[in-house]
């Protein structure tokens, strides 16, 4: 069976889930967006429902529709991108909460469904999503009067602690909505980290959930083993893969797995990556084409039948040191050919 094994540990998410919710005195909810995080968001959600999360967040309707689904009547599921136009039925008929982000959309849902939920996102100065504060005095007191759920901003630069723009936006949140009885909401992971001013009444753990930094303590919760396809003895200056690349300068054993950059396995990669057999380090022997890659087993005590990729020693900030990137990119490229297998939960 040449099918890459992509093991989620459900347990260890709960207790990454749970490690935040330690740090914070108020209600902690999760992001499950892009399909949590790659991992499958109706098994990542109903694990964190388990666990004592009432509130989800995704990006559009279309998401939140999905984990209605898979999660039925109860926690409540806040869209982040707002109540767009065509929305309207998809957020009455399963209870979904958009994020008003603009007087249109504000004019939109209390127009086509006055007294339906909703939740109002500010911009502190990410100039990303959310009312700028010209907009939200403008309609402050109008949005007040129908009684948002939650008061939310996002945070720049939350993964850099010592950042400037942390405080400011956390001065530029406070002076928006100081005074209002609406819960609150601005600390992402990296927001819990960043304190108790911070944390509101409501935080959003994503990243860190998933295993990923800047929550340094977190549990790993992904594995992906590789299959071995072919084993082959090199001669030095025998060459591997598309544009001989690589050039063996000793005798080697390769062995050419099962995975690509159609799996996710950044070609950027390449040069700098390793897999694993057992605590053996493999490293990459040419580069990583769209479904095969040649890895230098030389040193392994025996000839593998998988490769670890990701796993207990590797994370996905691993991955994306090499690629050039982020945790998040790496987890949401995890390709569809996977066998993905739940633990736990």
């Amino acid at each position: 069976m040449a099918q890459a094994k992509l093991s989620i540990d459900l347990d260890a998410l709960r207790g990454n889930w749970r490690a935040l919710n330690d740090m914070t005195g108020c209600e902690t909810a999760a992001v499950v967006k892009a399909d949590g995080y790659g991992l499958g968001a109706a098994r990542v959600a109903k694990a964190l429902s388990r666990e004592g999360a009432r509130r989800f967040f995704v990006a559009i309707a279309e998401e939140g529709a999905s984990l209605r689904e898979a999660l039925g009547p109860g926690p409540e599921i806040c869209v982040f991108s707002g109540h767009m136009s065509g929305d309207t039925d998809m957020i009455n008929d399963l209870s979904l909460t958009p994020m008003i982000n603009s007087i249109d959309q504000m004019l939109r849902h209390v127009e086509a469904l006055p007294g339906a939920p909703f939740g109002i996102q500010l911009d502190s100065g990410m100039n990303r999503l959310g009312m700028e504060p010209g907009e939200w005095s403008a309609l402050r007191d109008i949005a007040l009067a129908q009684n948002p759920v939650l008061i939310m901003s996002h945070l720049a630069c939350a993964d850099e602690p010592d950042h400037e723009m942390n405080p400011q936006q956390l001065r530029a949140f406070r002076e928006m909505t100081d005074g209002i009885d609406a819960p609150r909401s601005l600390a992402q992971t990296g927001g819990i980290l960043l304190g108790p001013d911070y944390h509101f009444d409501v935080t959003r753990p994503g990243i860190g959930v998933y295993g990923g930094l800047p929550f340094v303590d977190a549990q790993p919760v992904v594995t992906l083993e590789i299959p071995v396809i072919q084993i082959r003895d090199l001669e030095p200056g025998e060459t591997v893969g598309y544009g001989n690349s690589f050039t063996a300068t000793r005798p080697i054993r390769l062995a050419t797995i099962a995975g690509g950059y159609a799996d996710g396995i950044h070609r950027i990669m390449g040069p700098r990556a390793s897999l694993f057999s057992g605590e053996t380090r493999c490293p990459i022997a040419g580069r990583i084409s769209m479904d095969l890659i040649g890895v230098d087993v030389t040193d392994a005590p025996e000839v593998p039948d998988t490769l670890e990729l990701l796993g207990q020693h590797q994370s996905v900030d691993t991955l994306a040191d090499w690629a050039g990137t982020i945790g998040y990119e790496i987890l949401t490229s995890l390709g569809a050919r996977y066998n993905r297998v739940y633990r736990g939960g």
